[in-house]
């Protein structure tokens, strides 16, 4: 419908604009919206070929930021209306949970990958350059994946040379858990809760009264596999192939995020594919699915732990919360612990624009970045 039909030309210019960037391994999601009203979403998938071309992240910075400002150009939108632009937050150091204007010191970190090469570090570098460029907007991150509200507890891993560390899918497990908490008409900082998000990295966090006090470390070789993730791993084993002159570092690294999981058990990191293979009869297919589920139930049993038992609810979500047999399959397991409810995909472009217009409306504190 148009925007025209709804307004007059008065409150047309006055509703504010606000751009949300989320970029993927292999896609870039970005979205407007004219304050809480979604205008338009859309997903640019990038193949193989399209960026075999960059050595880091980074480098696919223009790439996907011509991609954004053609789409705006060609949709004729109003730049000046744009009054905050908000990008997923990437691997900067760790903070603690809410939203941050993207300022020199993160620009620096976020270049340099602090934590890790990842996708989403573009989506504060995306959002502040074309902030810098429009005459009323600033450009915000929200909920990164270096969330960080582990207890001490969580922190040792079990030798003081590797300590434990924070990265998960802070921004939607923070959505999700809020959603829940709605829905039952309580405050997400009264609940206990254990949220497995489920996508090509898998993350479980214990949230105990509005803080993930521990959750596996999704991204570098923790909990369980995932269509691109090899999750943990025999640590004596792993040393040894680290040693054998077999692999490079580099190698080794891409087996643990990228390359491990579903990927190098069946040759594809598309669980749908998975799917389909396991219904046309491969055996192979059907014990990783099998083994997937049993690892992630097993995840949500050590969360159960951690809370004392004392769990108001168990909720999944991600892309791979669609399948309901594989869904199934983690609910046989798991909800002796409590009740399961499912959010199949994820909310981050919504929390992403929501947190904006708090933000632009004082009803949110912005964080400084240091």
């Amino acid at each position: 419908m148009s925007l025209k039909k709804k307004y007059s030309k008065a409150e047309y210019r006055e509703k504010r604009l606000i751009l949300v960037i989320n970029p993927g391994s292999t896609s870039t999601k970005f979205a407007l919206f004219e304050e809480s009203i979604p205008l338009f979403e859309l997903t640019l998938a990038h193949t193989a070929g399209d960026l075999s071309g960059f050595q880091k992240i980074t480098d696919q910075f223009h790439f996907r930021r011509e991609l954004i400002t053609k789409e705006l150009a060609d949709r004729n939108t109003d730049l000046s209306r744009i009054a905050a632009v908000v990008g997923r937050g990437g691997l900067v150091k760790p903070i603690e949970s809410g939203i941050y204007e993207v300022n020199d010191r993160m620009i620096v970190d976020l270049n340099a990958g602090l934590l890790g090469q990842h996708a989403s570090n573009l989506g504060g570098l995306i959002a502040h350059d074309i902030a810098t460029t429009l005459p009323n907007a600033k450009a915000y991150i929200v909920d990164p994946v270096v969330v960080d509200e582990l207890q001490p507890a969580a922190r040792l891993s079990g030798h003081p040379e590797i300590e434990r560390i924070s990265i998960f899918h802070a921004l939607n497990q923070k959505a999700v858990a809020r959603i829940y908490a709605s829905s039952v008409n309580k405050k997400y900082e009264d609940l206990n809760l254990i949220i497995g998000h489920l996508g090509g990295g898998i993350s479980v966090g214990a949230h105990r009264k509005g803080k993930v006090v521990d959750v596996n470390n999704a991204l570098h070789g923790d909990g369980p596999f995932s269509p691109e993730r090899s999750g943990g791993l025999p640590s004596g084993q792993l040393a040894d192939l680290c040693f054998s002159g077999r692999f490079t570092h580099a190698q080794v690294k891409s087996m643990i995020s990228g390359k491990g999981g579903m990927v190098a058990y069946l040759g594809t990191n598309s669980f749908r594919d998975v799917c389909k293979m396991a219904d046309k009869g491969d055996e192979k297919a059907k014990l990783v699915i099998e083994t997937a589920a049993y690892q992630i139930s097993k995840e949500i049993g050590a969360m159960a732990a951690v809370l004392y038992g004392k769990v108001d609810a168990i909720l999944l979500t991600g892309g791979l919360a669609y399948n309901k047999s594989f869904i199934s399959s983690i609910e046989s397991q798991v909800s002796f612990i409590a009740n399961v409810s499912v959010y199949p995909g994820e909310d981050e472009i919504k929390s992403l624009a929501y947190n904006g217009l708090l933000a632009l409306d004082g009803k949110i504190a912005i964080k400084t970045y240091s």
